[in-house]
């Protein structure tokens, strides 16, 4: 039986000073995640040189990105707004007022914020996987890492990504429903009526699933630049002989050392989504903790774009292109 803090801990954040401050944030939250994903896509599906495996790859982790700014975030705006349009509480009873008619919206927005949420980490995963091979196999880059096979595990990303988060539902034979959580402002997975407590330690397949891909992620990417270290110091030696120089290209390196920076990224905002799930499983419920861990998960969204703008000088080309081509159409627009 799941320990209920939910009225204690929302006791002091249920105000509609607070709510405000909420809805503010989410709606803030939801205009970044749009424009910096939009702008992503639109550089990197509108540079040629860009259109490469690792930014099919990037794309795709735009793609999972948007679609939590489209289906997700958007829902708990509105959900937020009702909600404060009403003068209602945070109660759980409260939030029947949302949903009109028997089919409830959660069951589409659950399992998108869940699958889009494992397709990041596996395409992290994948991005860091290519990253490896073109620092420690730079003669094999072009043969091994192909726009085809690319594309396939893209595709095989997306749909073991979603096959997972629906296994809750379809493995509990109703033990687990999707419900809007009033802690979380999201539609979360939770216990069905009667349901046994065993049922719970399904979802422990999603921390089990994220930290192992996680940590092969991690040790991957100490082993790239572990190996750049290395190039590094052997090129300040050879400089100024008549040596061959080693064939890892700077860009090569700049790349994994971004995909090493959206690794830890990703890695610090899932770390508190992994503690509140085995929270549950063990028999606490954490209102206030799971608010901060899901938004904090969710605010990820948004922050490649910052990424790729700092560490990633093809993406500021891009940007500044498509800047300049904006910029001159608006301006023959406003000739004509």
């Amino acid at each position: 039986m799941l320990t209920d803090l939910n009225h204690t801990n929302c006791s002091g954040c249920c105000s509609s000073g607070n709510r405000i401050f909420t809805v503010s944030f989410m709606i803030i939250l939801l205009l970044a995640i749009l424009l910096g994903n939009s702008l992503i896509l639109a550089i990197f599906l509108g540079t040629k040189h860009i259109r490469t495996p690792q930014g099919y790859l990037k794309t795709s982790l735009a793609v999972a990105d948007l679609a939590l700014g489209i289906l997700v975030v958007p829902f708990s705006v509105y959900g937020e707004i009702r909600m404060l349009s009403l003068n209602a509480s945070t109660a759980e009873g409260d939030y029947e007022v949302l949903f009109v008619g028997s089919w409830h919206p959660c069951y589409l927005i659950g399992p998108v914020f869940a699958g889009c949420t494992l397709v990041s980490i596996s395409t992290i995963f994948l991005l860091t996987i290519e990253r490896s091979i073109a620092i420690l196999k730079p003669l094999h880059k072009e043969v091994v890492i192909t726009r085809r096979r690319t594309l396939l595990l893209i595709l095989l990303s997306w749909t073991a990504s979603f096959f997972l988060a629906m296994t809750p539902m379809i493995f509990s034979q109703g033990g687990i429903v999707l419900e809007y959580n009033h802690c979380s402002r999201m539609c979360n997975y939770a216990p069905a009526p009667a349901s046994p407590a065993h049922v719970w330690q399904i979802l422990l397949l999603f921390p089990a699933f994220d930290f192992s891909l996680l940590g092969g992620t991690l040790i991957i990417n100490a082993l790239s630049l572990t190996t750049i270290h290395q190039y590094t110091r052997r090129r300040k030696l050879l400089s100024g002989t008549d040596q061959e120089p080693l064939r890892v290209s700077f860009s090569d390196i700049k790349a994994a050392k971004t995909i090493g920076t959206l690794t830890m990224a990703f890695t610090v905002s899932f770390t508190p989504i992994a503690v509140f799930v085995v929270g549950n499983v063990l028999g606490y419920q954490w209102c206030t903790f799971s608010f901060f861990a899901f938004w904090i998960l969710a605010s990820n969204s948004c922050c490649n774009v910052i990424i790729y703008s700092v560490c990633d000088q093809r993406f500021r080309e891009g940007a500044r292109q498509l800047f300049i081509s904006t910029r001159c159409f608006c301006c023959r627009t406003f000739e004509r």
